[in-house]
């Protein structure tokens, strides 16, 4: 029998992270990410579209603070799309050298989506992120060719939920989804859904689930209001490094 989720029993939640990213749409979900790992103890989680490696930092960080067994995997070609832009390969050089700290449990698998399904058993994953291309086909053909992967224990995370423009799709599809298995979606961060596809979910997400929707305005005022300091957080430090490359500039002007 399930209880009500008390977010002040978290130690995760307003643990301060070590990757955030002035450029990255998901600074403001990276509270209720660490706190979800605590909560699940995932198995096995799979990201799919990492990018900067913000959330996949996020819960990085969160398996090592719990101690939990979790084996992860990044899937990612790191060269960018069509949503995120096509950048460089500094951007997986750089998430590359914060990721050694995670070796020992954790994988950055640099291959398309298709490729990386042989790399994954069926059934074991417990939680799985999509974060990829961002059209209504592209997510559901990433849905539907990853659900075999999801185990009873499972829950599946959509980015981007709220976004209606740019030719975003992710809200469709959440849509239908979402009339069938229990699920919440926060609204800020351009939208997170927790859909959950398992049947035998641990108690903890139960409360939580139970409690999100018994309370919805009350937790998402909680945890975009843990968002919002964090992305508050970024911005100011690189206003901070602008500054100061500024003064820079100008001293090096001065006769």
């Amino acid at each position: 029998m399930t209880t009500d989720f008390n977010p002040l029993q978290s130690r995760l939640l307003f643990q301060p992270p070590q990757r955030l990213h002035i450029l990255s749409a998901w600074n403001e979900h990276v509270p209720f990410a660490m706190m979800l790992i605590e909560l699940q103890q995932p198995r096995v989680f799979v990201e799919l579209g990492t990018h900067w490696g913000v959330s996949y930092g996020a819960c990085c960080q969160a398996v090592v603070a719990t101690g939990s067994n979790t084996r992860c995997y990044a899937v990612d070609t790191w060269a960018g799309d069509a949503d995120a832009g096509f950048y460089g390969q500094e951007v997986y050089e750089n998430l590359k050298t914060h990721h050694q700290q995670y070796e020992s449990f954790s994988k950055l698998l640099r291959m398309t989506f298709d490729d990386a399904l042989r790399e994954i058993p069926d059934q074991t994953v417990d939680l799985l992120h999509i974060d990829g291309l961002h059209s209504y086909e592209a997510v559901k053909r990433d849905y539907e060719t990853w659900r075999p992967k999801v185990s009873e224990r499972g829950l599946v995370l959509f980015h981007d939920t709220m976004v209606k423009e740019r030719g975003f799709g992710v809200h469709k599809l959440w849509a239908e989804l979402s009339r069938d298995f229990p699920h919440f979606n926060f609204a800020h961060g351009y939208g997170l859904g927790v859909l959950a596809v398992g049947k035998e979910l641990p108690d903890s997400v139960q409360q939580f689930l139970k409690t999100a929707n018994a309370r919805p305005e009350a937790t998402q005022l909680l945890f975009s209001a843990l968002g919002h300091r964090l992305q508050c957080q970024v911005e100011k430090e690189a206003a901070s490094k602008k500054r100061s490359l500024l003064r820079r500039a100008v001293d090096r002007l001065k006769p």
